[in-house]
């Protein structure tokens, strides 16, 4: 046999027919074709691990909205959504393989040890093939972990940590979200176009892997355009109250205050941050700014008028106007009356992503999926031509930069909608780095685990 029949994860590859008479390319391991965790019978189980209650409840909750979405639209339920203008065209609206899709969901509550505990039950309990969800990264690594472990694919949901597809980093696991690196590389020049080069920062953390090295991008991205870091603060999460750790910056020398917080967190301390009149100072005589790093519509609705004028990235917004963003918008703003967030965005196309490599690997077999999965290059799916990159399972895309602005329509449905704007798309090429960085050094992505 030809040597070209095996991957380099000695996997090997035969062949399988679809309904549709197409010859697909099947993996299989040779070491480990006897099974698998949880093969399907008639039916296909997902997991959507979400946070439905705790301090990103609210993301959580519109990532569940989307993962039913896309089990609508793998089932024929609906319009179809992003299956019309996936560049893959190998789902068709009769389930995964021919299978009828099915899911359960749990609430992470933002906890590790939760989130690790309602994986293992939707695993043993409810034989799901693949979990996909989580709005924290210390909650996205202990699941991907455990996925690994048990031989179950994680589809990670928004997970912005650079260890997440670093020192973190599992064959089992994907990222379609971006990180903390891409981030501080989109932002960096924006910052030095508006505010100049000469800025003293006050960073404000989230104690936990996210906060960490989103801390780490941004200090490495603003110090290079010639930015001082005066202070960094490590605060906890659902803290609540923030005003003991905003007080100190008064007097600090600062002129920008940078929050590495996300979710209800971030609409905490950057309301605190206003009422303290922060907004309104003038410090080394510069008008005092504030910086979100990472946020989304659902913070700035939270936030309300607090976030004009506040810079941040985001993975993916709705306003993006290719077909893909335009289809998905439509899709979800018909069933549930608004745009989608872009936590509901990464959600929905991880579902799908898993979804077509099924399909392409004409087996649930994770060490199957995984090959498909790996150095997949797609479009159609809101953010253009899109790489998933094979030695650490990270997606490579466009990332935006966002800017807070006044609310323009005042309809309760767009409340935090219309009040964020794309300032730049910053290219692919900018946010790209190579596997060794040394911000993602450590941890080996090891092998695929077919599990049982």
């Amino acid at each position: 046999m030809s040597n070209n029949n095996f991957s380099r994860r000695g996997v090997l590859k035969t062949g399988a027919v679809t309904a549709g008479g197409l010859m697909l390319p099947t993996y299989l391991r040779a070491d480990a074709h006897a099974g698998y965790t949880n093969a399907p019978g008639d039916t296909v189980k997902i997991g959507f691990n979400v946070p439905q209650t705790g301090a990103y409840a609210e993301e959580g909750l519109d990532e569940l909205r989307a993962q039913e979405l896309a089990v609508e639209h793998l089932n024929g339920i609906g319009d179809g959504g992003m299956l019309n203008t996936f560049s893959e065209k190998n789902l068709d609206g009769t389930g995964i393989l021919g299978k009828k899709v099915e899911f359960v969901t749990g609430d992470t509550q933002t906890k590790s040890d939760v989130a690790r505990a309602s994986a293992q039950s939707m695993i043993q309990k409810d034989g799901v093939i693949m979990v996909n969800g989580g709005s924290s990264s210390g909650v996205a690594i202990a699941v991907q972990g455990l996925c690994q472990e048990a031989g179950i694919i994680f589809m990670a949901g928004l997970t912005h940590s650079n260890d997440t597809t670093g020192k973190d980093k599992k064959a089992n696991g994907f990222r379609h979200f971006f990180n903390g690196y891409m981030s501080g590389a989109a932002l960096g020049p924006i910052l030095e176009q508006e505010y100049g080069t000469d800025r003293n920062a006050y960073h404000l953390t989230a104690d936990y892997t996210w906060g960490w090295t989103q801390q780490e991008s941004m200090q490495a991205s603003t110090e290079a355009i010639g930015w001082n870091t005066t202070e960094t603060v490590l605060t906890p999460v659902g803290a609540g109250d923030f005003s003991s750790y905003i007080a100190p910056v008064l007097n600090s020398g600062a002129d920008t205050l940078i929050l590495n917080h996300y979710g209800g967190d971030m609409v905490n301390s950057i309301t605190q941050a206003t009422q303290f009149g922060l907004k309104d100072k003038q410090v080394n005589g510069k008008d005092f700014k504030i910086i979100v790093p990472l946020f989304s519509e659902l913070m700035a609705a939270g936030a309300g008028s607090n976030i004009e004028g506040v810079f941040g990235s985001m993975n993916w917004n709705w306003q993006l106007q290719d077909e893909g963003t335009q289809a998905f918008v439509k899709s979800f703003g018909e069933k549930y009356g608004r745009p989608p967030s872009g936590s509901a965005h990464t959600c929905y196309v991880q579902t799908l992503l898993y979804a077509d490599a099924v399909t392409r690997a004409g087996t649930f077999n994770p060490c199957g999926v995984v090959e498909a999965l790996e150095d997949f290059e797609f479009d159609g799916m809101g953010n253009g031509p899109t790489f998933y990159r094979g030695a650490d399972h990270q997606c490579f895309k466009d990332v935006l930069v966002m800017k807070g602005v006044p609310s323009a329509s005042g309809s309760d449905n767009m409340v935090g909608y219309d009040t964020v704007e794309i300032v730049e798309v910053t290219p692919r090429a900018q946010v790209e780095y190579a596997p060794d960085h040394p911000m993602f050094a450590g941890g080996d992505l090891g092998e695929c685990n077919p599990g049982a």
